[in-house]
C-alpha cells in the first residue's frame, strides 16, 4: 500500500465524525486532566499518550475505504483493515516523534524559557517521525533486518 496525503477524504467525512474524534480527544485529556490532579503531573501524563484520536480515526477510516470499495462493486472488507492498518503504522512512526517531544521538553522546560523549550520540542518532534517515515517509505528498516538477522533454519 502506498501512503499519501489526500484532502479529499475531507470532504467525505460527516460532520458527527469530526465530532466524535473531537469528543474521544477531550474526554480522554480531561480523565488525564483528573488523574493528574489526584496522583501527580508525572502519572496523569502517562494517560496523555492514550491514542484516542488513533481509536476513532481507524474505525472512521476503515468505514471509509470499504464504502469506497463497495461503491465501485467491489469487496473492500480486506482494503479498509489495510488502510487502517497503515493509518496506525503511522501512527507507531508519529509516537517516536512524541517520545522525542516529551523527552526533551522534560529536560529543557525546567531549565529555559517555556516558549523556546515547546518550540524545540515541536521542532524536534516534527523532525524525528518525518525521519522514520523518511526511512521507512525508502525499506531502510527492512533492509537492515535483512542484513542482521539471524539465519532461519529449513
Amino acid at each position: 500500500m502506498v501512503v499519501n496525503i489526500s484532502t479529499s477524504a475531507l470532504k467525505q467525512a460527516k460532520w458527527y465524525e469530526f465530532l466524535i474524534r473531537f469528543a474521544l480527544g477531550g474526554l480522554v485529556t480531561a480523565g488525564a486532566g483528573a488523574l493528574a490532579k489526584k496522583f501527580g503531573p508525572s502519572f496523569g501524563g502517562l494517560f496523555l499518550a492514550f491514542p484516542a484520536l488513533l481509536v476513532a480515526s481507524a474505525t472512521l477510516v476503515e468505514q471509509h475505504e470499504k464504502q469506497r470499495k463497495e461503491q465501485k462493486g467491489l469487496g473492500g472488507v480486506y482494503r479498509g483493515r489495510h488502510a487502517a492498518g497503515a493509518d496506525g503504522a503511522g501512527a507507531a512512526m508519529g509516537s517516536l516523534g512524541l517520545m522525542t517531544f516529551a523527552w526533551w521538553a522534560w529536560k529543557f522546560l525546567p531549565r529555559y524559557n517555556l516558549w523556546f523549550a515547546i518550540l524545540s520540542a515541536t521542532f524536534i518532534w516534527s523532525l524525528v517521525s518525518f525521519s522514520v517515515w523518511w526511512l521507512w517509505k525508502r525499506n531502510i528498516p527492512h533492509r537492515l533486518w535483512k542484513t542482521f538477522a539471524p539465519p532461519t533454519r529449513k
